[in-house]
């Protein structure tokens, strides 16, 4: 059994962490090694509202091996639906352990089997919904549960903190602050592959690079003033809700402020990012908001490149919406398209916080 400077010293890495993916690494880790147990692993439910759940596992540990998780970008069709593990579900649904004898952990090539598992839910309450599973070969005693969900407690503290801080106040997605630190961990395989394929080449690889969004809804502040902030905040909230059902679990939302969103869109080519934006600006234009009925979004994007900052990047981006709108708005543009069709240059340069009305 730990010892108390054990347990301060896995307190102490749990709460020095501020990536919100690793810190459910960080739990299922602390756990295992607090506890000597088989295996400890962290799963999340995740999917659209419209669609099933499923579970992604956020951080397996097992005596020996590294820790692992499903990737971020795993297609969501692959993992286990939220019904296949009914004693995950009774935990979230009790708020209570639930205990089992041999239950499969994992899934796939990390699968193991348990002889003894308890499923206990994550006190979170910001963020997905989840739970923390742990295997051993004998149960656990009173000691280790009171261990572990003491450290549970500290866990949900500091992750609903954490969460918020790192979220917007009003429409709950990431905020403008947390932008930067994504971006680059996005930019930084872009310059791995550029090393690895020589300084005159480049490689375009669909499946793990990144296009960059900018959303701005049209004449928003007409709905301010013809309808109250109320209404407007109201269509703040419900666009927010539309780019969440729109795009991927894996894809980063942002609001910027105002009425400006970001999106940090995963993987494709030119005409699937297209594809993705022009999704998303048609089910805004075609949902009926309260009041205001009809809302419309300008979109301008563009690829992220190996050598871009965060502010080049949106600046392309942001050029683009910028073009969007004295187009006549409710439309998508891609800078690089503007820039071959000679409609822009490369270089070409605006007051980014103009707004047209």
């Amino acid at each position: 059994m730990p010892g108390v400077d054990d347990a301060i010293t896995h307190l102490a890495a749990l709460t020095a962490q501020r990536d919100r993916e690793l810190l459910d690494v960080t739990l299922a880790q602390g756990v295992l090694d607090l506890l000597g147990a088989a295996s400890v692993a962290v799963y999340r439910l995740i999917g659209r509202e419209d669609e099933s759940r499923r579970w992604l596992c956020c951080g397996l540990s097992r005596k020996g091996n590294l820790t692992v998780s499903d990737p971020m970008w795993v297609d969501l069709h692959q993992l286990p639906l939220e019904e296949e593990y009914p004693h995950r579900q009774r935990a979230l649904a009790s708020r209570l352990p639930e205990h089992d004898e041999e239950q499969l952990m994992g899934h796939g090539e990390h699968a193991v089997l348990a002889r003894h598992i308890v499923t206990l839910p994550l006190p979170v309450e910001v963020g997905l919904p989840g739970v923390l599973e742990v295997g051993s070969t004998e149960p656990l005693t009173v000691q280790s549960m009171r261990t572990v969900q003491t450290l549970l407690k500290v866990f949900g503290n500091f992750q609903n903190l954490l969460e918020s801080s790192q979220r917007d106040a009003l429409t709950s997605l990431l905020n403008r602050q947390t932008f930067d630190a994504t971006f680059l961990k996005a930019s930084m395989p872009l310059a791995e592959r550029k090393a690895d394929h020589g300084q005159g080449e480049r490689r375009h690889n669909s499946a793990a690079g990144y296009w960059l969004g900018v959303v701005d809804i049209d004449n928003f502040k007409r709905v301010n003033d013809n309808f109250g902030h109320l209404i407007g905040d109201e269509v703040l909230v419900l666009v927010a809700r539309i780019m969440r059902q729109t795009f991927r679990h894996y894809d980063r939302l942002y609001r910027f402020g105002g009425e400006e969103f970001v999106v940090l869109l995963r993987g494709g080519t030119e005409a699937d990012a297209m594809g993705a934006f022009e999704r998303f600006r048609r089910n805004v234009a075609s949902y009926p908001f309260p009041q205001v009925e009809r809302v419309t979004v300008s979109v301008g994007f563009t690829e992220v490149m190996h050598h871009d900052t965060p502010n080049v990047t949106f600046s392309r981006a942001d050029q683009a919406v910028y073009r969007a709108k004295h187009q006549g708005r409710d439309q998508v543009l891609c800078h690089e398209a503007l820039v071959r069709d000679g409609v822009m240059a490369s270089s070409e340069q605006h007051i980014g916080d103009v707004e047209l009305f």
